[in-house]
């Protein structure tokens, strides 16, 4: 297994030091009312949650889960790209992951506040669907090997579902929000329609 790079590593272990300092600061000063997501409407939205939701964590699993995935594909994609460009890419996906939360939020009238990473994982699993999309992965579960592309698409279409169903406590929206960000990123950087052509003529 070959080392992690810098980036990853890094993100890994500050989201793994800040949900022990929300545990240890829960009673004192909870870091959630601060830099969770909240929506606007609320009262307690503040312009730097759009970043710092993404560095916080509902439980165990939800910690578990989201670095086991930014292990699997950012770990990757850092090799293929160097940092600067992962970095820039996970800030858009973290980004549009939020501007969708905000806006179906809005729409339903909800007031409550989003956590987590999975907005980028969801943008980094799409590139490496885009990137390699004939590699074979094992998902947890089900515990089926695929193609990267068919497991995009089958967890984005889940998303999709999901969300359509109606609140449930999961941020699907914010999901399909990070991986259109990362769509939209991988297409301005290859100069592709929405955006205009980078080739010199």
């Amino acid at each position: 297994m070959p080392p992690l790079p810098p980036v990853t590593k890094a993100l890994m272990l500050i989201c793994t030091a800040v949900f022990a300092l929300d545990i240890l600061l829960r009673s004192v000063l909870p870091l959630p009312l601060w830099f969770a997501l909240w929506p606007i409407g609320s009262g307690q939205f503040m312009p730097w949650q759009v970043v710092t939701y993404a560095f916080l964590h509902g439980d165990v699993l939800h910690l578990f889960f989201n670095m086991l995935g930014l292990w699997m594909f950012g770990a990757e994609l850092e090799r293929l790209w160097g940092h600067k460009r992962l970095l820039a890419f996970l800030l858009a996906s973290v980004l549009t992951a939020a501007a969708s939360q905000l806006l179906v939020n809005a729409l339903r009238h909800s007031y409550m506040p989003t956590v987590g990473a999975s907005g980028g994982l969801f943008g980094l699993l799409l590139a490496y669907g885009m990137l390699f999309p004939n590699r074979t992965i094992m998902p947890l579960f089900p515990p089926i090997p695929m193609k990267a592309r068919t497991f995009v698409a089958v967890f984005g279409g889940l998303e999709l579902l999901q969300g359509l169903a109606g609140p449930s406590g999961v941020a699907h929206f914010a999901h399909l929000g990070g991986m259109l960000g990362g769509w939209l990123t991988i297409r301005y950087w290859r100069g592709q329609a929405p955006f205009p052509s980078r080739r010199r003529r």
